[in-house]
């Protein structure tokens, strides 16, 4: 999750806070812990964070931190944030760095770091020279590029809070070693600090793994399934269900076929696509069938353009768009899975285009117009678009480069929408645009991308014969709406916060009979609603009203209809919302019209 710009960590003020903050609870911990070997403490999105080995305990498990510890840490960061010591800068040789660090492997090991490649503390190539710097504050150094506040007192001792620790594998690798990382949270002032927390409390309630659970929506088995692979329950696929029969709905109108693809391919295929050069880190070890090698398939596009190569194409036949809802598998270390959001295996809403030169404006348009316009549909309305350029190692001419970028471009403009560039963070094969909604918590996530691809199409030979006569190579162009079914179904879970939309509701009406003289009149206003369309249960329990009233609201159901000796008397029902608000009793006729206007216009109620 996050912006480009978020990514970037632009070097502002609450960065350096932030930077500063994590050195200074690293220094607290060493005071605590002065056995203990510090690995990484950067800034990051809405705080900071410092990963540490404390050892072993008598029985071989990583040392932990407790919550005695934490509140000791944050006393002691304020006590030295107090002292007002100058962060002091000082860039020195291998050979002193080495010294200096001598007893901290870690920190050994990232100097090496430096020294092979220009790499960062997480392995990433770093911009200019590797340099080799450490800050100083009072009695504490750190290997670190900066940059920091001018002294610890420039810290507000008021707006920093360690929130939780977790384990980490070092660099992110299961085969590493197992850290303890301190998560904390820095802000300018004591306001903005409060203000975070009470959406941190709010996030806590929104987060889809405890709805998903308490909804009965999905679960995963690590165990005996295997980690990021999702088994969806009935309830929860009946929402992707609805989620995906919408989407279908639109593509069909946009003038979209939907096609079809194995779930493996042979390595051939993989190796003509690049992605064994490319992405192999990324894919699954190869099955043996029959003396040939296969792969499960990272992503769809290479099955696609074959059937793009199953027959000569003119350029009356394009522009063609193809859409599949295809499940990829993805390998992704298991300190990264998260719930929904960071998955193995997972479907996307993807689709490929394949235009000549002159219709790539017009189908771009199309493209941003169709993805805004489904997102909305599920509620999101503040979008942010991001235009990334040619990285310095690329494929492809560059005059398409330009007229790619310019077409992107040209089009972010038209769309009304706020928009920025990301210079040079485009793929090796094409630029892209990236969309990112912003969710009921304002939290960015990047949902849609839309992607050029000159590598492919040059990789397979891809041609149409043109107007002229003469064989051309097309544009392609790779897009994801949703993104995957997974992740979007998780941030939807975290925006509505369960309480989704009407329409996208599993169980819409919860009818309640208040004593068993109304059950048979509550099953016939069931088939009522039934035949109308609605999604209907009944509670015939033996519960009291006000329980079957909580049990309903607690699984969130949009309309709860209480049924008492005057409703069956009038025909009526007595409408109560899932957020208490109570309309009162009205005709069966009336209530039928009014969830289905609701469902009509895609409300949560």
């Amino acid at each position: 999750m996050g912006s480009p710009k978020q990514k970037q960590q632009s070097k502002d003020d609450l960065y350096k806070i932030r930077h500063s903050a994590a050195h200074v609870m690293a220094q607290a911990v060493l005071e605590r812990y002065p056995e203990a070997k510090l690995a990484i403490g950067p800034p990051i999105k809405d705080g900071f964070y410092y990963d540490f080995d404390l050892g072993q305990t008598e029985d071989g498990k990583p040392r932990t931190f407790s919550e005695e510890d934490l509140e000791a840490i944050e006393k002691r960061m304020r006590q030295i944030i107090g002292g007002k010591h100058p962060f002091e800068k000082e860039v020195v040789s291998a050979e002193e760095a080495r010294e200096l660090f001598k007893d901290q492997p870690y920190k050994l090991e990232l100097i090496d770091g430096l020294l092979q490649g220009g790499l960062d503390e997480h392995g990433e190539p770093i911009e200019g020279p590797a340099e080799i710097s450490i800050y100083r504050d009072g009695d504490f150094m750190d290997l670190c590029r900066g940059p920091h506040v001018a002294h610890t007192g420039q810290i507000p001792p008021d707006a920093i809070k360690l929130l939780h620790v977790a384990g980490a594998y070092w660099r992110g690798d299961e085969n590493r070693p197992m850290l303890q990382r301190i998560y904390g949270t820095a802000w300018k002032n004591k306001k903005e600090l409060k203000a975070y927390l009470a959406r941190l409390e709010e996030s806590k309630k929104r987060d889809h793994r405890k709805l998903g659970k308490e909804l009965d929506l999905f679960s995963t088995n690590h165990e005996t399934v295997g980690g990021g692979l999702i088994l969806w329950h009935p309830k929860g696929g009946l929402i992707r269900y609805l989620m995906e029969e919408h989407a279908k709905r639109m593509h069909l109108e946009g003038g979209y076929d939907f096609v079809y693809t194995p779930h493996i391919g042979r390595a051939t295929l993989w190796e003509t696509s690049g992605h064994l050069d490319f992405y192999k880190e990324g894919m699954y070890s190869p099955i043996d069938i029959d003396g040939q090698e296969y792969y499960l398939k990272p992503m769809n596009c290479p099955f696609h353009v074959q059937i793009y190569k199953s027959r000569m194409r003119s350029y009356r036949d394009l522009p063609l768009r193809w859409a599949e809802w295809g499940t990829v598998y993805r390998y992704e270390r298991s300190g990264t899975l998260h719930g929904l959001t960071r998955v193995r295996g997972f479907t996307q809403d993807d689709a490929h285009l394949f235009c000549a030169p002159d219709q790539m404006p017009d189908e771009i348009d199309k493209v941003l117009n169709f993805s805004i316009d489904l997102l909305k549909d599920f509620g999101f309305e503040n979008f942010s678009l991001y235009l990334s350029t040619r990285p310095e190692k690329r494929v492809g001419e560059e005059e398409k480069w330009d007229a790619a970028e310019d077409a992107l471009l040209q089009a972010l403009k038209r769309s009304g929408h706020p928009y920025d560039i990301n210079e040079g963070d485009g793929a090796f094969y094409g630029p892209k645009i990236d969309i990112y909604v912003t969710d009921a918590l304002e939290r960015p996530w990047q949902l849609s991308t839309i992607q050029f691809d000159f590598n492919l199409p040059e990789r397979f030979d891809l041609t149409f014969v043109g107007s002229d006569g003469q064989q051309h190579r097309p544009y392609m162009i790779h897009r994801a709406l949703m993104g995957s079914m997974e992740r979007f179904f998780g941030v939807l879970i975290e925006h509505y916060g369960g309480n989704f939309p009407v329409w996208l509701t599993p169980v819409q009406v919860m009818v309640i009979p208040i004593t068993d003289e109304q059950n048979d009149y509550a099953f016939d206003i069931a088939r009522q609603l039934k035949a109308a369309g609605l999604r209907v249960e009944v509670d015939d329990g033996d519960d009291r009203m006000n329980a079957k009233i909580r049990n309903a609201q607690l699984q969130k159901i949009p309309y709860m209809l209480v049924l008492g000796g005057r409703e069956m008397a009038e025909n009526a029902v007595n409408v109560r919302l899932r957020n208490g608000k109570r309309l009162g009793a009205m005709p069966v006729a009336d209530f039928i019209a009014l969830a289905q206007e609701a469902i009509a216009q895609k409300v949560a109620v």
